[in-house]
């Protein structure tokens, strides 16, 4: 069984910082993708940010200079650095990790951890 606890998410002012961190555990193996996405109240799912096993990344739009993703292939772990936070920001973030050999790939979602920028 595959577990992911994510951690970091908060309240911050608008223009602060915050770090947010997932950790797989469990018989996860040949991880390829590692991701973050948000969700926010009434709307769907997307894509903040994703980084390949050979470390290239893609952003969304609205966080491209703003948030950084990397990975700490050791630890099976991804983090999200985020900055310069907007209210817009504001939602629930799941991390993503797709995992498995070629052909037989899972994915596995995080609990999920509140963001919230406001003054």
């Amino acid at each position: 069984q595959v577990q992911l606890v994510e951690s970091g998410g908060g309240l911050v002012q608008p223009g602060g910082s915050l770090r947010l961190s997932c950790a797989a555990s469990g018989s996860i193996f040949s991880i390829n993708l590692m991701a973050w996405y948000l969700q926010a109240p009434g709307k769907e799912r997307e894509l903040v940010a994703r980084i390949s096993s050979d470390g290239s990344t893609n952003y969304a739009d609205s966080v491209k200079g703003r948030f950084t993703i990397s990975r700490d292939n050791a630890k099976n772990t991804v983090f999200l650095q985020m900055n310069s936070l907007k209210p817009e920001d504001t939602a629930i973030y799941y991390c993503n990790i797709r995992w498995g050999p070629v052909g037989f790939t899972r994915d596995s979602w995080g609990q999920g951890t509140q963001v919230t920028v406001s003054s």
